[in-house]
């Protein structure tokens, strides 16, 4: 899986394992140790430095309902009138879809996948920068997509990326999208980024938007059950980044801290206290154990 999608969340090792996410991040620490794979958190990644970019297809089965919960709450942040510039991303194709009821919304794209979520919403104006086509991601690139955002200016940018820390800031894995991500985020007065709990702590390659430049952060409850991702959104909000957290309904029982809940916008902060862990389930008869499972999957 790993090999396959060059990144992959705990969540989906613990569905195809059929364990507990506590499970599989202690079984992620043990290959890790053995070189089989790096440990990000929320997931992993191939070993050997930073992620790299998996494409589209291999991007649209990972933290779905995550991604979704985001979006949802990322929307409420968008009012009637707004001119917006929106990212390429799965994660801003599923705010793009939730923006086709905002009435006398201008949004900005480089992105086919944003413009074909709006491109039947009525009172939505949809402008495409120019470029060329990069067909992993389905997003416009190179000097003619950063030339027509020259002397734009909205009031929000939703973007994604490859991984986000507290130290470096939201960054990507290709030289050219960070290229035009940095152009889109010059274009507004805030900077919203959108990151689900598989990037939150990973890193690449090229830097999109230092720390000091992010108005806010929307990511999902997840970020609540990893002690490292916790601290990295704690991190970020010591650095002035506004952090919403997106609810997914998880119960005490499935290990997530019940009181975890969508935060509204609003100052920097974090809801206190630490996630309840999970509970390891029981493997059927004859069945491998979890990690022997898992690096089979790997391999």
């Amino acid at each position: 899986m790993v090999r396959a999608n060059g990144a992959v969340s705990l969540r989906e090792l613990a569905r195809v394992v059929q364990t507990s996410e506590v499970t599989v991040r202690r079984d992620v620490r043990a290959l890790e140790s053995e070189g089989l794979l790096d440990r990000r958190h929320g997931g992993a990644v191939l070993p050997g430095g930073f992620s790299r970019d998996p494409g589209y297809p291999q991007k649209t089965h990972l933290a779905t309902a995550e991604k979704s919960a985001i979006a949802d709450l990322a929307a409420d942040l968008v009012e009637e009138g707004d001119a917006i510039v929106v990212g390429a991303g799965t994660t801003t194709q599923e705010l793009a879809r939730r923006l086709a009821r905002v009435p006398g919304l201008t949004v900005v794209t480089n992105s086919l996948l944003v413009a074909q979520a709006l491109a039947h919403a009525n009172r939505v104006e949809v402008v495409m920068t120019g470029g060329t086509l990069r067909g992993s991601n389905y997003a416009l690139v190179g000097s003619g997509a950063e030339q027509s955002l020259a002397g734009l200016r909205v009031t929000k940018a939703f973007i994604s990326g490859s991984g986000l820390t507290a130290e470096r800031g939201l960054s990507t894995a290709n030289m050219l999208s960070a290229s035009v991500d940095r152009a889109l985020v010059q274009a507004a007065n805030e900077v919203i980024v959108l990151a689900d709990h598989t990037k939150l702590g990973a890193d690449s390659m090229f830097q999109t938007v230092a720390t000091e430049a992010i108005t806010r952060l929307v990511t999902d409850e997840r970020t609540l059950l990893d002690d490292l991702t916790s601290r990295e959104q704690h991190a970020l909000a010591d650095c002035g980044v506004q952090v919403s957290v997106a609810s997914l309904g998880l119960t005490a029982e499935s290990g997530a801290h019940p009181q975890a809940a969508r935060r509204p916008s609003g100052p920097p902060g974090l809801a206190p206290g630490s996630p309840l862990p999970g509970q390891r389930r029981p493997a059927p008869p004859g069945a491998l154990p979890p990690a022997a499972r898992l690096a089979e999957r790997i391999r």
